[in-house]
């Protein structure tokens, strides 16, 4: 160990990694490896918007050029690494028809936008949307794009299917995916930590005092997929290991369906659960009415916990306690990713999960407060 340490002493005082560009290793000051700095640090540095700063070493016009020099020379000092020039070049968002669907009702697809587009007015990038409903669609985007000098690089938003990610994988220019998982990791991507999250949101109920925890989904895309493993990964933990009578599924993310199911489901079965997990905050406000019609309050009979925070949310009745999910930061990082791509060529995938946290509001209490199971499984209660 002590040889170990004066081996590690010995590398600190010769050099520190500083990723300048492609695989570079630098001389630099004894101590822990550089960060990466960010372009707010720069503009901090100058006095000037994030906005300016981009534009500025761009090579945009609008910026003086004594100002642009100045704002160039302190991101050398401080190791910044200056992106090619985005002057007259464009990003392609390619947007599913799911995706679509989603921005028109104004939930999770519409904030993540709001979030994208914030960021690109600030770093001056054009974003151009494409609306994708066909494989061959996306062929043509691809081919498009590939052949388009103008075209800096890809964000796919809600496309992740397999046949998708393949027609990508032998496309040149930079790839992101947008609220997507690409589980052979072959391009980059950015979500929310989904699965972390339902386990999150699964556990707070059984804190409660619930195991009886029915989930509520659309399934069809992986992303969902891992929130029903969270939650899933949760009962487990609390020795509830037989679920498969806990699962609801409804065909769309529309509240008035997911009343329906959770109606139906009591009318059919009883009361067979305590509370209600949902993999989306439109089939919470749901599955609140559909308790309500069946002659149940939440929360005190049943308890109900959403997924995304919706600004909808806090004004339920009653309020939804939620997961928040950074929505708007998710089309800020993945736009900040994919210029990382272009200003560090050669950089393997990388797939980054946001932190999610639980928003406590007045839609789950205890399961003594009131919750009482009458159906077939009140037998088998834990």
């Amino acid at each position: 160990m002590i040889i170990f340490l004066a081996q590690s002493e010995n590398f600190l005082q010769f050099c520190s990694i500083r990723q300048q560009g492609r695989g570079q290793i630098v001389k630099g000051k004894r101590g822990r490896p550089n960060r990466r700095v960010r372009l707010e640090e720069v503009a901090e540095r100058c006095g000037v918007s994030v906005s300016t700063a981009s534009r500025a070493l761009a090579g945009a016009g609008g910026v003086r050029e004594a100002l642009r020099d100045s704002i160039v020379k302190a991101a050398r000092e401080l190791n910044y690494a200056i992106p090619a020039s985005m002057t007259d070049r464009k990003v392609i968002l390619a947007a599913s028809s799911v995706a679509m669907l989603d921005h028109s009702r104004n939930q999770f697809t519409y904030h993540v936008l709001d979030g994208l587009n914030e960021r690109a007015r600030a770093l001056g990038v054009d974003i151009v949307t494409r609306p994708v409903a066909t494989p061959q669609d996306e062929v043509d985007l691809l081919r498009e794009a590939e052949d388009d000098a103008a075209v800096a690089g890809c964000l796919f938003l809600t496309l992740d299917d397999a046949e998708v990610l393949t027609l990508a994988e032998g496309f040149s220019k930079p790839i992101v995916l947008v609220n997507g998982d690409d589980p052979t990791m072959r391009h980059s991507s950015v979500t929310p930590c989904n699965r972390s999250a339902a386990q999150l949101a699964a556990q707070h109920l059984i804190a409660l005092g619930h195991h009886r925890i029915l989930f509520l989904m659309k399934r069809g895309r992986r992303t969902i997929e891992r929130r029903f493993e969270g939650w899933r990964d949760a009962l487990a933990a609390a020795g509830v290991t037989d679920t498969g009578d806990l699962v609801e599924e409804v065909a769309d993310w529309l509240p008035e369906l997911a009343a329906e199911a959770v109606a139906r489901r009591i009318r059919q079965r009883g009361l067979d659960f305590t509370a209600v997990l949902t993999a989306g905050d439109s089939l919470a406000y749901g599955a609140i009415r559909g308790l309500e019609q069946s002659g149940y309050a939440v929360p005190s009979n049943v308890s109900v916990v959403g997924m995304d925070d919706l600004p909808l949310s806090a004004f339920c009745n009653p309020p939804l306690t939620a997961m928040h999910i950074p929505m708007r930061e998710i089309g800020s990082a993945a736009l900040s990713l994919l210029l990382d791509d272009l200003a560090f060529s050669g950089l393997p995938p990388r797939r980054i999960e946001l932190a999610c946290s639980l928003v406590v509001r007045q839609s789950a209490g205890p399961v003594d407060g009131g919750a009482r199971i009458h159906g077939p499984a009140a037998a088998n209660r834990p």
